[in-house]
C-alpha cells in the first residue's frame, strides 16, 4: 500500500484482511495451501501522484501502526519500505525496458485514478510507468500470489506479462503471479461511488471513533425510491445493505425482510450498520492506541522487515543480472 494517509474500510476489505489470512496458513492444519508473506510500504508510488514528502514518514507510521493492529505479524511477515530496498529502483529500471507506452496507456486503473484526481493533463512519466515499478515490487521477492483490490487485477497482469517478456529473453527467473480478491473486493464509497477513497472524501477510517462513524453513516447514499420509513426498499442496490453484509451478516436476514417491507427505515438501518462496523473495529482502535504510545516498537519491526527483504531482494537481482549478463568480465 502508499503510505498516504490513515487506511480506511475499502483497503482492509480489498486487500489487508485478504493478507491477514493468508498470514495465518502456517498456522492452520487444515489449509491446503502455505505461504510466505512480504509487506512492502510503497512510499515511491506516493511520488506518482504528489512529490511533496514531507508527509511519507508520519503516513509511513500510521499506516505500519494500522498494519499490525488488523493483524499483521511482523515475525511472520516482513513489514519494509521499497524506497530502503535498492534493488526496487535497479529491477524497475530493467523492466521497463521490456514494456511499451502503448501498453502502459491501455491500462484502465491509470486512467481511472488519472481522471478522479483531475491529472489527465499533468500525468508524469512515473505515474504512467508505475505499473512497472509494481511488477518489480513483486517480482524482486518472486511474488506466486497478489492478494489485492479488485481495481489492481489489471497491475497483475501486467507483471505477468513483463515476467513471461523477461523469462523468454533472458531465461526462467520469474515465477508468473496470479492476483487474488476477496469476496468484497471493491468496498462501495459512502457516496455510492465504486470504491472508497481519501480523496474523494467517501470513506470510514480505520481509526474513526463510534461517533465519526455514526455521522459519516448519516450522509450515506441508499436506495433513491426509499424516501420514508413504510416505503419497501431495494437492499440488494443500497450500499449499506452491502456494509451489513460484510460487517453484519449475523442480522442479514433480518436488515432485508425489514427494509423489503418498509418496516425498517434507513436512519436506524444506517445507525445498526455504523454500530455494528464500531464493534468490529473496537480491537483495530485498540491496538493502534498502543503502538502509538510505543513508536520505538513500530521502528523496530521497519529496521527488521527492511534487513530480511534486502537480503532476499539481492538474491534476486544476483540472478536477473547473470541471466542478462550485466557486469560480466
Amino acid at each position: 500500500m502508499r503510505p498516504t494517509g490513515r487506511l480506511h474500510l475499502g483497503n482492509y476489505v480489498g486487500a489487508l484482511e485478504n493478507w491477514v489470512k493468508l498470514q495465518e496458513t502456517a498456522n492452520s492444519p487444515t489449509a491446503t495451501e502455505i505461504f510466505e508473506n512480504y509487506h512492502l510500504i510503497a512510499d515511491y508510488h506516493v511520488l506518482t501522484t504528489n512529490p511533496n514528502t514531507s508527509e511519507i514518514y508520519k503516513n509511513t507510521m500510521d499506516m505500519v501502526i494500522e498494519w499490525l493492529g488488523a493483524g499483521i505479524r511482523p515475525e511472520a511477515s516482513p513489514i519494509f519500505r521499497q524506497s530502503q530496498v535498492k534493488e526496487h529502483a535497479e529491477l524497475f529500471l530493467l523492466l521497463s525496458m521490456l514494456i511499451t507506452k502503448e501498453r502502459l496507456e491501455r491500462n484502465p486503473t491509470v486512467k481511472e485514478q488519472a481522471r478522479d484526481l483531475n491529472l489527465e493533463e499533468t500525468l508524469v512519466y512515473g505515474h504512467l510507468g508505475y505499473p512497472v515499478l509494481q511488477a518489480a515490487d513483486i517480482l524482486l521477492y518472486k511474488g506466486e500470489v497478489v492478494p489485492v483490490g479488485e481495481d489492481q487485477l489489471p497491475h497483475v497482469e501486467i507483471t505477468r506479462e513483463i515476467a513471461r517478456k523477461f523469462n523468454s529473453t533472458y531465461g526462467p527467473v520469474f515465477p508468473e503471479p496470479e492476483g487474488r480478491v476477496t469476496q468484497f473486493a471493491r468496498l462501495p464509497g459512502l457516496d455510492g461511488r465504486a470504491q472508497m477513497s481519501k480523496s474523494l472524501g467517501n470513506s470510514i477510517l480505520l481509526s474513526d471513533s463510534p461517533e465519526e462513524i455514526k455521522a459519516k453513516m448519516r450522509k450515506a447514499v441508499t436506495d433513491p425510491q426509499k424516501i420514508r420509513r413504510g416505503d419497501p426498499g431495494r437492499p440488494d442496490i443500497c450500499l449499506v445493505f452491502t456494509y451489513h453484509r460484510k460487517f453484519n451478516p449475523a442480522e442479514e436476514g433480518e436488515i432485508r425482510t425489514g427494509c423489503e417491507s418498509g418496516q425498517l427505515g434507513c436512519v436506524d438501518c444506517k445507525m445498526r450498520c455504523a454500530t455494528r462496523i464500531a464493534d468490529f473495529l473496537a480491537p483495530i482502535r485498540e491496538k493502534r492506541a498502543y503502538y502509538e504510545a510505543h513508536l520505538d516498537e513500530v521502528q523496530d519491526v521497519l529496521i527488521d522487515g527492511e534487513k530480511r527483504a534486502r537480503a532476499e531482494a539481492q538474491k534476486t537481482m544476483a540472478e536477473v543480472r547473470s541471466a542478462m549478463k550485466l557486469g560480466e568480465v
